[in-house]
């Protein structure tokens, strides 16, 4: 019998937060090993596990995978949540490339100046409200699910990015009655459920000392700049 899976990142969100989703979402239990030190990371480097020489890094079925969306591909197929066919994968793609750039704008913020700070907090409520959620309301209306309605990759990432983008503006989902329908339900399914109760593997939203640990580690010692 395969062990559970081991996830090798920092103790926070990031790019391996959608990954934890997933997994949580597919019921599959996995661990973790967070960097602390340079030195954790230079040894998988060094150790030639890191392919890019980049994090996150999934070591699941014998693999030792690397780059966030070809591990969400393996782990959504490998648990029926990609899709009963090419044409509902190639939505699902679509649906995960639109929430992940909305994603990506507030996976940046905490590095950010305070003043690029609140230039990018408009921009994600601005792209938010008019680009990304406007397409997923319409496609739900009528459905439960985003494709053939059923549960997908799709849905797990969706409801992730809503939560996300509600921690920067509370209410930005009041002019979207299809989505609100679609938090609730999804938030209800008990995989999901659990995995958004206090004491589960989700990470909080990143703090000064997860910044700083990020920076450290990977040498970061230059300002990222607003999206």
């Amino acid at each position: 019998m395969a062990g559970k899976p081991k996830l090798y990142y920092f103790d926070g969100r990031g790019r391996m937060e959608s990954i934890r989703w997933l997994l949580a979402a597919a019921g599959v239990e996995f661990e973790e090993e967070f960097f602390e030190t340079r030195e954790q990371y230079e040894k998988l480097l060094q150790g030639g596990s890191l392919m890019f020489q980049q994090v996150p890094m999934v070591e699941i079925d014998g693999i030792k995978m690397v780059h966030t969306r070809a591990i969400l591909s393996y782990i959504a197929a490998k648990y029926n949540l990609y899709g009963k066919d090419l044409k509902e994968r190639a939505l699902i793609d679509m649906y995960v490339g639109g929430t992940d750039d909305l994603m990506m704008l507030i996976l940046v913020f905490p590095f950010l100046s305070d003043e690029d700070k609140e230039k990018q907090l408009a921009v994600i409520v601005q792209k938010a409200t008019s680009r990304y959620f406007p397409v997923y309301e319409k496609v739900l209306k009528g459905q439960n699910f985003l494709v053939g309605n059923n549960f997908s990759w799709a849905d797990v990432h969706l409801l992730e990015a809503i939560l996300m983008v509600e921690e920067k503006k509370s209410d930005v989902l009041s002019g979207f009655p299809q989505l609100q329908a679609f938090k609730k339900r999804i938030s209800s399914i008990p995989t999901i459920k659990k995995f958004l109760e206090p004491g589960s593997q989700r990470k909080p939203v990143p703090d000064d000392k997860y910044v700083e640990t990020v920076r450290r580690v990977l040498r970061m010692y230059y300002n990222v700049k607003a999206i």
